[in-house]
């Protein structure tokens, strides 16, 4: 069983590993979790004793293979929560992130093999993340970023890399929520901005910071 923090700490390092697909800095588990350098470096002396890091000073932190099942665990946690607030308690995927950072830490395999079968075993969450199974396994999807698609390419919008309140909302104007179909009519190369036909009824010229965290299967 782990504290509040270490699992925030294994999850951070997970992801930042996920995106870089290489050993994480200090610093930049420092920025994910808004805390300071030093303290952050006590954490992962912590970790690395209870050996759920490979951890040493100047080389970065890689997850030893507990460590992985750990912030898989809790990822899964997270992402059964989204589910279930959303479909069963009618939040909207904008308000739940927050809401499932404290779920996610309860404690109780049970409950959350009952909670996953509960919601028919889902295999992504609201923002189309996927949810490890009950073996920490991912099925995951082959996606593309707006940006990397070419004129005259289409697509289903099946997953945002941005999470915040914010960009969620502005999706959400937009009409560029998850299962909606898109078509790039134009790229402007002065900007990066992008012209998108959505689900053929409306066209919506998008900026290239909001294009490059929609994710999309072609």
């Amino acid at each position: 069983m782990h504290s509040f923090t270490e699992e925030n700490y294994l999850k951070a390092i997970y992801h930042l590993s996920e995106a870089n697909l290489l050993a994480v800095s200090t610093n930049q588990i420092a920025e994910m979790t808004s805390t300071k350098a030093a303290s952050v470096t006590d954490m992962l002396k912590k970790l690395a004793e209870k050996k759920l890091i490979h951890y040493i000073r100047y080389q970065g932190v890689t997850l030893t293979n507990s460590g992985l099942t750990a912030a898989v665990n809790i990822i899964r946690k997270h992402r059964l929560w989204e589910v279930f607030l959303v479909e069963k308690l009618g939040f909207k995927w904008d308000e739940v992130h927050d809401i499932a950072e404290e779920l996610e830490h309860i404690n109780s395999e049970a409950l959350i093999n009952r909670l996953d079968d509960f919601l028919g075993n889902p295999v992504a969450d609201p923002h189309g993340d996927p949810i490890p199974d009950k073996s920490g396994k991912i099925k995951q999807k082959k996606l593309v970023k707006i940006t990397d698609m070419q004129a005259g390419e289409s697509g289903t919008v099946s997953g945002v890399s941005e999470h915040s309140s914010l960009f969620l909302k502005l999706l959400d104007k937009l009409g560029l929520t998850l299962g909606t179909g898109v078509k790039i009519l134009e790229l402007n190369e002065y900007d990066g901005s992008i012209m998108l036909s959505i689900d053929r009824s409306k066209e919506q010229t998008i900026s290239r910071d909001v294009a490059k965290n929609i994710l999309v299967i072609l």
